[in-house]
């Protein structure tokens, strides 16, 4: 199809297309739009007034040549012109005017409906920013509320720096794409204004107009689907290179211990040159538009100077303003074509990040964390998991087989195995990261999933191996979640991890900011503070995995003290390696690739002489091998 013909049905499209557009972001601007629906009505009053003072000074050009045309010392007839016919009383003041004097007078005019349409600008840039900083404001809320929202297996799927780089590049998206938008409007109403100046000249000349916007179409039509996929290019090495840096930094303390920090740097540089390469190649065709639609008016200059004379040349008079005025408005139509395309180039490049964005708010191929159910109450007589399976997906194997574990009210129990076995797994179902393939957990009389999680997430406390801590105080990373609890509480709870020595120990004590991570304290500290933590919620249930890994002997000793006088307060769960953490706990099961092989005391299992067993005397060897003096 020709261009000509393509472009009024394409501009219509990119000018309907938010309107219709059921994309989340798309709705999201709507919503908005709703509530701010005064910035919105104030943005195209602005765009329509800088139409109307755009051709009103056009008018005045005209008559400002005409004047300047005439000979010195001429009367200027205003009733000449039709558009002033209606208005006597004007023509009426006038009419005694000097040429000199009327000129004077169309300068101030344009001079006045410049200010205006300034005016009208500034006010379109001002409501158009409220607007877009308000959504992009309510979008940075909805995608961080969004991944909180996910459920734990379905969060997991991505990675930290894919997520960070929508978080980063979905506002600036959104502003861009409502400012180019307004812009585009702003744009159309005057390409309306300079065609309906031209046609009232001369629909003839008019030709010359289009040919030149078909050249420029054809041009747009050639680049647009190179710069959508050069695009598309550049968000997924855009997502590829911030994860990956985003990884090396999270990474420093491994990149540091394995000499890989030359080779890390290496990989970075060499995405950052294909994303420059890819930029590169942006840059060349973004590029050939503007100099094509800057080239063609220069070019036609001449034969439209002579057409007018063919077109104009059988006036009595105005052959000079129509001319100038005529020429004027080609340029400025030649600009708002330029600008329409700039427009619609740039919310082509601009639409990679919309479509990554949309992806990742589109909710349907997603699984959302349950907001609804029972508020859970409280144990009173024991936790159960029955027949439970649990596959990750469908690619792997099961995770659990078969699973039947009951943790009495008060009781310790604890799971052993070894790597991949399926302890933790176990722990994240009872913590509520993941729900049974099959099978149910059953607290009590009622199914798990009946509850609304986060009521029973809020009555556990987990420790877990890989210890997490914010960046602020020791006393607030106690704190999270039990913002209620007072200080005297958060001692105790310290002093029951055994942690008050080493706190008081630090010269801020209490006040002392951890670092990233926690990476100013050594791994049993963090742990220590983990524990504390999860001893300040007066948990119903304790699940400790691998919760002394990271202490020395003498710590792990005093923790361990801590835990046994948990007994019969806490339903625990402990999950170790360390057999000797656990030889007080009144019901141990023994797992392998998934299945529990062995259930038991301490006694009882050794008596079956069984993979437990085995486990403890190979530990037990160990033990008396390094203890043997050098």
């Amino acid at each position: 199809m020709i261009p000509l013909l393509t472009f009024p049905r394409r501009l219509l499209v990119q000018i309907v297309k938010p309107f219709r557009d059921q994309k989340p972001a798309s709705v999201l601007v709507r919503q908005t739009a709703r509530k701010e629906w005064k910035l919105i009505v104030l943005n195209l009053f602005c765009a329509i007034l800088q139409a109307v003072t755009e051709g009103l000074t056009l008018g005045v050009m005209f008559f400002a040549v005409e004047v300047l045309s005439k000979p010195a010392g001429s009367v200027f007839q205003i009733n000449s012109y039709p558009v002033f016919r209606a208005f006597p009383q004007v023509d009426q003041w006038i009419s005694q005017v000097s040429s000199l004097q009327a000129f004077s007078l169309l300068l101030c005019l344009a001079v006045l409906l410049k200010l205006i349409q300034g005016g009208a600008m500034a006010l379109a840039a001002i409501s158009i920013g409220y607007f877009s900083n308000r959504v992009s404001s309510q979008l940075t809320y909805r995608l961080h509320a969004h991944i909180l929202d996910y459920t734990y297996s379905c969060a997991s799927r991505y990675r930290v720096g894919d997520l960070q780089y929508i978080n980063g590049a979905g506002p600036p998206a959104i502003i861009s794409e409502i400012r180019s938008y307004s812009n585009l409007v702003a744009n159309v109403f005057l390409l309306l204004t300079y065609l309906a100046v031209l046609i009232r000249l001369s629909p003839w000349l008019l030709i010359a107009a289009v040919m030149m916007g078909a050249v420029s179409l054809f041009v747009q039509r050639i680049l647009l689907p190179m710069i959508g996929k050069r695009a598309k290019i550049a968000a997924d090495l855009g997502i590829e290179l911030g994860s990956r840096m985003t990884e090396n930094i999270q990474g420093l303390r491994l990149l540091h211990t394995s000499g890989f920090l030359d080779e890390a740097a290496a990989e970075v540089e060499k995405q950052a040159k294909n994303y420059e390469l890819n930029a590169r190649g942006q840059a060349r065709l973004g590029s050939i538009n503007g100099p094509v639609t800057l080239i063609l008016p220069i070019l036609m200059i001449a034969g439209i100077a002579w057409l007018s004379i063919l077109f104009f040349g059988q006036k009595s008079s105005g052959i000079l303003p129509s001319l100038v005025t005529f020429v004027i408005a080609l340029q400025r139509l030649n600009g708002s074509i330029g600008g329409l395309s700039d427009l619609i180039m740039a919310r082509k490049t601009n639409s990679a990040n919309l479509d990554v964005l949309n992806n990742f708010l589109y909710r349907g191929d997603k699984d959302f964390r349950r907001k609804t159910g029972l508020p859970y109450r409280g144990i009173t007589k024991e936790i159960k998991l029955e027949n439970v399976d649990l596959s990750y997906s469908s690619s792997t194997g099961p995770a659990l087989q078969s699973i039947n574990i009951t943790l009495p009210r008060g009781y310790t129990i604890a799971l052993v195995g070894s790597s991949g076995a399926g302890k933790s797994s176990i722990a994240d179902l009872l913590a509520g990261l993941y729900e049974p393939s099959k099978g149910r957990i059953m607290i009590d009389d009622n199914d798990l999933r009946e509850f609304d999680p986060s009521t029973w997430q809020k009555r556990i406390g987990v420790v877990s191996q890989d210890t997490f801590l914010f960046n602020t105080s020791i006393a607030n990373n106690i704190l999270f979640g039990t913002p209620e609890a007072s200080m005297a509480d958060v001692e105790m709870a310290v002093q029951q991890a055994q942690a008050t020595k080493f706190i008081t120990d630090l010269p801020d004590g209490f006040n002392t900011i951890v670092g990233e991570r926690g990476y100013r304290l050594s791994g049993g500290q963090r742990q220590r503070l983990s524990l504390a933590r999860a001893i300040l919620r007066n948990p119903d249930l304790l699940i400790l995995d691998e919760a002394t890994s990271a202490l020395d002997t003498e710590s792990e000793r005093l923790v361990q003290q801590a835990i046994d006088q948990f007994d019969r307060k806490y339903t625990i769960l402990v999950i170790a390696h360390r057999l000797s953490t656990i030889v007080n706990a009144d019901m141990i099961y023994v797992l392998d690739h998934g299945r529990v092989i062995e259930e038991g005391n301490h006694h009882d299992l050794l008596d079956q002489n069984g993979r437990y067993a085995r486990l403890w005397q190979q530990q037990s060897k160990v033990t008396k091998t390094s203890t043997v003096p050098t």
